[in-house]
């Protein structure tokens, strides 16, 4: 198998902001719609919302896009903006396990509505997000609801049980004295999906913090670290960009240069 992450692994940027800035950059009065969201997120700092509250109030921008819209402009969204802001050298390793048989999964904290299209795109043979219900009309609630577990850390495991023949009960692979998947890979940015990376032999760390890092070498991992070329500096680059994304200030893929900085 050949296990991935999405955002900041398969491209720099988080593709929950990345599709806000597609949607708001056409339909500039939904950044109104932001304000209950910015009056809730220092909350979060403080700890006394959610992450998976916050990520429903952040969606409110979507509130009585129709749906049929909305599907359309995913699929734009995924052939203009995610597709030519991939990275390269990620983008091959995809193909080259795809060439060699693998089963292929892409696994994200991000909205299922979209992650299977950018997997259909992709190629993948599975995609996984976090389940959201946008309504039962034919208009995008508001506060649309997360249905089931954020999917986050452990829980990407829970989605993948059938996929991988594990009852419950049974412990994961790499898990619990278990030896990994044999043959098998696993990417990400983030140590949030350690409970992922340990299902495969080989990990695949991009970009990875000192703390992330310092886990794979004191687990003993068989790791590799890629940092390819990013359109920004550092964390803080990475969360000004995020900032401008969030309310559709970022230029469109086709106007932006290829990244050059590290």
């Amino acid at each position: 198998m050949a296990l991935f992450d999405l955002d900041h692994t398969l491209l720099p940027h988080d593709t929950q902001g990345l599709l806000a800035n597609f949607v708001l950059r056409r339909q500039r009065g939904r950044t109104l719609l932001h304000l209950p969201f910015l009056a809730v997120a220092p909350a979060r700092v403080l700890r006394l919302v959610s992450t998976r509250f916050l990520k429903r109030m952040f969606l409110n921008y979507l509130w009585r896009l129709p749906r049929p819209q909305l599907e359309r402009l995913v699929l734009e969204f995924v052939t203009s903006e995610v597709r030519p802001r991939l990275y390269p050298s990620v983008l091959e390793e995809l193909e080259r396990h795809r060439r060699e048989g693998r089963t292929t999964v892409l696994n994200s904290a991000s909205p299922e509505f979209y992650v299977t299209a950018i997997g259909r795109e992709l190629g993948f043979d599975h995609a996984i997000g976090t389940r959201v219900d946008l309504g039962p009309g034919p208009r995008v609630r508001w506060l649309p609801d997360i249905d089931g577990p954020n999917n986050k850390r452990a829980a990407k495991l829970e989605r993948m049980r059938e996929l991988l023949g594990v009852t419950p009960g049974e412990p994961w692979p790499g898990h619990d004295g278990r030896p990994p998947l044999e043959d098998s890979w696993a990417y990400s940015d983030s140590a949030a999906d350690v409970p992922l990376l340990r299902l495969a032999r080989h990990k695949v760390l991009v970009h990875p913090s000192a703390e992330f890092s310092a886990i794979g070498g004191h687990e003993g991992w068989d790791m590799t670290v890629l940092q390819p070329p990013r359109p920004y500096a550092g964390e803080t680059g990475a969360r000004l960009t995020s900032l401008r994304q969030a309310f559709g200030l970022y230029p469109p893929a086709s106007k932006q240069s290829l990244p050059t900085t590290s």
